[in-house]
């Protein structure tokens, strides 16, 4: 077998490689066109603008949205902020409670705990033993006192989907805000807002091959009241996020939502392909395997394994070769165990045996049989050390 270029990156959740060709697209606002893209009265703030603003059409066009519902930020933990503290601050004191799910991503858990904090009743889901939220409890969960529903696209640490189109409908048939985390989802299912009827969608440029630091908002221009800004300054992107646009990183985003509109389902059979041999290469060799999460709901790119009778800490650093995660990135400083996995149902020393495997459009046959090799090699040597 043909040794690949170490080290080999397989943790495509926690970020993803930037596409050469969304380099290429944002170099030149990183030279020449340099302008202030809110400079309204000379060509270099028009050209900086122009960019931004086909960008915007880009990542419209991406998610079946109109440019003018496209709010850019700095990244999802301050889109999910926006909808979550925006949407809670303009529907209080009359409405007062959000229902969430308690698999979601920190930032979504601490922007409602801190609501908690301010006063208001949040209600956070249990999930089932896949990871998948029961959408007759999310119905029952849903008061007249209810604002907001936030639930997460695709889970960041085990990939399972959750059902959207039905949970909006819930949403509509109660008229409460439907808000999703799609950082883990956008270009990589199909999103389609006016199909889906979503009314806040949050998206993330390092999650897709775009450059980090950048980062939108989808807010359905139908949806009253409108999200109460975070920022205090020039109200630029319709009064909703303050402050100078960076047309570089705007151009970056953009960028890489046209080549994922162009390339997912070329992508998606790259990574289903790719997650499939590495699985069945593992089993074929190693007992006590469980894969986390849903089987048949899930984005096939994202693998959370429990190894029986490994420790994942012990595992990863035996195999520095290759890039894994023990858990989600925002939160891999932290000794407590996954709150996703704990969600569904495992025990700490099962959570202490899990790691996530990612693939992305940049993983090759040649790293997963060489990946498939190394993890095969240090479980056995760590189940039999002797």
């Amino acid at each position: 077998m043909t040794r690949p270029n170490l080290p080999i990156y397989l943790d495509y959740q926690a970020t993803t490689p930037l596409d050469g060709r969304v380099l290429d697209v944002m170099m030149p606002y990183m030279t020449t066109k340099f302008g202030n893209p809110h400079s309204i009265n000379h060509s270099f703030g028009w050209e900086a603008s122009a960019g931004v603003e086909k960008a915007r059409r880009e990542i419209a066009a991406l998610i079946g949205a109109d440019e003018e519902e496209v709010v850019f930020t700095s990244g999802a933990t301050e889109s999910n902020n926006l909808a979550i503290k925006g949407m809670a601050y303009a529907l209080y004191p009359d409405k007062n409670h959000i229902v969430t799910v308690c698999t979601e991503h920190s930032c979504v858990i601490e922007s409602c705990r801190s609501l908690e904090q301010s006063g208001l009743e949040v209600t956070y889901l249990p999930v089932g033993a896949d990871g998948i939220l029961d959408l007759d409890l999310l119905a029952e969960s849903i008061t007249d006192k209810t604002g907001l529903v936030s639930v997460m696209a695709v889970n960041n640490e085990i990939g399972v989907i959750q059902y959207l189109a039905k949970i909006s409908r819930i949403c509509r048939d109660k008229a409460v805000c439907f808000h999703t985390d799609a950082a883990q989802g956008v270009g990589k299912i199909p999103l389609d807002m006016k199909a889906l009827e979503v009314d806040l969608m949050s998206i993330s440029g390092h999650k897709l091959y775009g450059p980090k630091g950048i980062g939108a908002l989808y807010v359905n221009t139908n949806l009253k009241p409108q999200p109460v800004p975070l920022f205090s300054g020039g109200g630029q992107e319709r009064g909703l996020r303050s402050g100078t646009l960076a047309p570089a990183l705007c151009a970056g985003l953009g960028a890489a939502c046209a080549l994922a509109e162009k390339e997912m389902e070329q992508d998606n059979a790259h990574v289903q392909q790719l997650a499939g041999r590495f699985l069945e290469q593992l089993q074929t060799v190693l007992d006590g395997i469980t894969v986390n999460g849903s089987r048949d709901k899930r984005w096939p790119g994202n693998l959370n394994l429990t190894f029986e009778g490994v420790k994942s800490d012990i595992l990863v650093s035996g195999i520095r070769d290759i890039a894994l995660s023990t858990g989600a990135a925002c939160s891999a400083a932290t000794p407590k165990p996954s709150h996703v996995l704990t969600a569904l149902g495992l025990d700490r020393k099962k959570i202490d045996c899990s790691v996530r495997v990612g693939f992305g459009r940049m993983s090759s046959e040649a790293e997963v049989d060489f990946a498939t090799d190394l993890i095969i090699e240090a479980v056995q040597k760590a189940r039999n050390p002797y």
